[in-house]
């Protein structure tokens, strides 16, 4: 009987002893860590069990029990039992779910409840449970603010000395536990046990909603309040509500204007220690995210998955009321505030609303003037850093947006988008007032000026409006003779780049844009447009003093100078005015000699393109003009008016 009451009061100190074990665990994780590795050695040296332990029990006087491996003391034989089993390794307590084991029966209770969901110790304050006590009282200190460890070094507190401990380390640049695969070291032995798993790829935390899987419980835990909508973490100051409390902590930093992570180099300071790394990148140059698909490199794993889109097509974003997609959730935001009509960032200058911060700031420079993006090859400056980017592909031709349909290639997605609209035929912007519809929206919003008249834009020196900035700026080249698109095979200049890519096909031969009825082919969509008036006999213009109708809008304007008789256009040498500027300058080749179009057959020089074009019919006994009542053809289109009046009998 007596030896049966001295091992149930063993069972009881054991319980006991475990318990303050684990409170004092938790208090001093590091000491115990670093504890833990000495003990373990002895493990490893001593391999001793149960019954091998009381040989070895040392009582260092009437009251107090020594272990003679580590020296430490106890006040009771069944301590110093309890603890000889650190030495031996001896776990004799063993669950019968999953195997694990235990050296103390205390440990395996707790255990258990990982097993059957029980959290007997719940919070008196907002309800949460915990399966053990020291939980709840780690807990307890969010509501009462309790925070009694503080760093000697920064005077910032914590509520747990581990929490201290692990923060001390940030003082002290101190890693102890290195990966033995890529070398890299961490301050936590926890941090290089979920940093192993990017090596095993292990993922043992499966959602049971979706199938997918994590490295670490607390990625599931976050995960699953995707499916459940769970926000337990609430801003007190404007009531937004987070899934974690490190998104919480980091919002608070938007309140209190608190930047604590500061760049060594340029002194820019920040909100997360995850910014100050990604800028650092900026002063190392650092790239360490490839595309295997391009080569292209990024300084961010995020601009890399967002990139890789652009080869697999990808858009997972879809607006619930209009059902376009997107590659990035920031575009779909951004998209959605159109049908908000949300713009919360408003010009305290102006007082122009946007939908973006970003575009706020963006506008604030046209007050401030500030270009902080300047080209290195040209010294042109930019007020956006995606502006300078765009320009420098003019100097490097690069064209990394291809089509699929046609191969066209083109140096802005935008421009592949839109000339995607050409294939697809799509116009998704309509007129409320006429119901015309364009393709995009930029185009809709100049449209609208049509019905109202409005002309934001003026020029300073002659008083001319403009409905568009783009042919504001165009305008004013007229004003500073400003040239800066020129051609590099004959050093001609342009004040538009469209010049210059309509020029540069005079070089190339280039035209793109064939007729379908007759096969001629233009270097100018424009030019097709009219030439297919030819084959409809559309003449959508009329004068309103004579009622003659054309085909082109130049030809009406010329035409009514017959009737103004304005010729506003004055050679200089001989004093002849013309009613059009291309008249001056065909005049202007007279006094010059000046004959740049040359035939390639017999060496020819005309100073018009048009009687060069007149001329090759010769060589090339080409007839285009055909008669619609006999078939008869000709070279040129005044033969064939000349030929049409034998049909219907009119004589000069």
């Amino acid at each position: 009987m007596a030896f049966i009451k001295e091992e149930s009061e063993d069972v009881k100190i054991e319980e006991t002893f475990t318990v303050k074990q684990e409170d004092l665990q938790e208090q001093t994780d590091l000491r115990e860590n670093e504890g833990r590795k000495e003990e373990e050695h002895h493990v490893k040296i001593e391999e001793k069990n149960y019954l091998q332990t009381d040989g070895i029990l040392k009582r260092t006087d009437k009251t107090r029990f020594t272990c003679t491996h580590c020296r430490r003391s106890f006040g009771k034989k069944g301590y110093l039992k309890i603890h000889m089993m650190i030495h031996t390794g001896e776990k004799p307590f063993t669950c019968t779910q999953c195997g694990k084991s235990f050296s103390c029966l205390s440990h395996l209770n707790v255990h258990m409840m990982i097993h059957t969901g029980e959290k007997p110790f719940t919070c008196t304050q907002c309800g949460k449970s915990f399966s053990k006590s020291s939980h709840l009282n780690k807990h307890m200190m969010s509501h009462t603010g309790e925070k009694p460890f503080t760093c000697t070094q920064c005077g910032k507190r914590f509520s747990q000395s581990s929490s201290r401990s692990k923060h001390m380390m940030i003082h002290t640049g101190e890693k102890p536990f290195t990966c033995t695969q890529c070398g890299k070291s961490f301050s936590q032995l926890s941090h290089l046990d979920l940093h192993m798993m990017i090596h095993t790829g292990e993922k043992p935390f499966t959602c049971t909603q979706c199938g997918k899987s994590f490295n670490y419980l607390s990625h599931l835990n976050h995960h699953m309040m995707i499916h459940t909508g769970e926000k337990p973490f609430t801003c007190l100051q404007c009531g937004k509500s987070f899934s974690k409390s490190s998104s919480l902590n980091q919002h608070m930093r938007i309140h209190t204007g608190e930047k604590p992570f500061t760049c060594t180099q340029c002194g820019k300071s920040f909100s997360k220690s995850s910014s100050l790394n990604k800028h650092m990148r900026i002063h190392t140059g650092e790239k360490p995210f490839t595309c295997t698909q391009c080569g292209k490199c990024f300084t961010c794993s995020s601009n890399l998955n967002q990139h890789m889109r652009i080869h697999t097509g990808e858009k997972p974003f879809i607006c619930t009321q209009c059902g376009k997609s997107f590659s990035q959730s920031s575009s779909l935001n951004y998209h959605m505030k159109f049908h908000a009509g949300e713009k919360p960032f408003t010009c305290t200058q102006c007082g122009k609303s946007f939908s973006q911060s970003s575009h706020l700031n963006k506008h604030m420079r046209i007050h401030t003037g500030e270009k902080p993006f300047t080209c290195t090859q040209c010294g042109k400056c930019f007020t956006c850093s995606s502006n300078l980017n765009q320009h420098m592909r003019i100097h490097t031709g690069e064209k990394p947006f291809i089509c699929t349909q046609c191969g066209k290639s083109f140096s802005q997605s935008t421009s592949l988008n839109y000339h995607m609209k050409i294939h697809t035929g799509e116009k998704p912007f309509t007129c409320t007032q006429c119901g015309k519809s364009f393709s995009h929206s930029a185009n809709l919003n100049q449209h609208m000026i049509i019905h109202t008249g409005e002309r934001p834009f003026m020029c300073t020196p002659c008083g001319k409006s403009f409905s568009q900035l783009s042919s504001f700026n165009q305008h004013m080249r007229i004003h500073t003779g400003e040239k800066l698109f020129s051609c590099t095979q004959c050093g001609k200049s342009f004040s538009q780049s469209s010049n210059l890519i309509l020029h540069m096909r005079i070089h190339t031969g280039e035209k793109p844009f064939t007729c379908t009825q007759c096969g001629k082919s233009f270097s100018q969509s424009s030019n097709l447009i009219l030439h297919t008036r030819i084959h409809t006999g559309e003449k959508p213009f009329t004068c309103t003093q004579c009622g003659k109708s054309f085909s082109h809008s130049s030809s009406l304007n010329q035409h009514m100078m017959i009737h103004t008789g304005e010729k506003p256009f004055t050679c200089t040498q001989c004093g002849k005015s013309f009613s059009q500027s291309l008249s001056l300058n065909q005049h202007m080749k007279i006094h010059t000699g000046e004959k740049p179009f040359t035939c390639t057959k017999c060496g020819k020089s005309f100073n018009q393109s048009s009687y060069l074009n007149k001329h090759m019919r010769i060589h090339t006994g080409k007839r285009s003009f055909t008669c619609t009542r006999c078939g008869k053809s000709f070279t040129h289109s005044s033969h064939l008016k000349k030929h049409m009046k034998n049909h219907t009998g009119v004589r000069e």
